[in-house]
């Protein structure tokens, strides 16, 4: 198992708070696949707008969270840290989906795997589950770049 700790998320990401989505790594592969949480709480800032009489995480933020775990896989198969004077760039999605509200309280469990990639340009297929039921699902394009 290779686990990462904030810290050391950190070192693979630019995010701060409040758009850091990561919160620990339980397992990457790299060059294949990642398993990473984000704990869903009453206290994030967009529950403060969306809704407020009845909180639900937006999907854009699940699919964000999808997109920083692909970068630290991206990251770590590519030997880089976002530290390299490297970005990473969301390109594309298709295929998302959208099952099951994420509310606050939930743990997401973001599962994304590493399809190919083809000049500079990765595929990833991703999923967030919320335990065993899948919430979210995409096919997503990212990219690295330097700054």
């Amino acid at each position: 198992m290779n686990s990462m700790e904030i810290k050391e998320i950190l070192r693979y990401l630019p995010h701060r708070f409040p758009f850091l989505l990561i919160d620990r790594v339980i397992d990457c592969q790299p060059g294949h696949r990642i398993l990473a949480l984000k704990n869903v709480s009453i206290n994030e800032p967009f529950f403060q707008g969306h809704f407020p009489e009845n909180p639900v995480m937006p999907g854009v933020m699940i699919i964000e969270a999808l997109a920083q775990a692909a970068a630290i896989l991206s990251f770590k198969s590519f030997n880089h840290t976002s530290t390299d004077n490297l970005i990473y760039y969301f390109v594309g999605i298709d295929n998302a989906r959208f099952k099951k509200p994420v509310l606050p309280g939930d743990q997401l469990t973001l599962d994304v795997t590493m399809l190919r990639t083809v000049r500079g340009i990765g595929k990833f297929a991703a999923k967030a589950l919320v335990g065993e039921q899948v919430v979210s699902e995409a096919d997503m394009l990212c990219t690295i770049k330097q700054q």
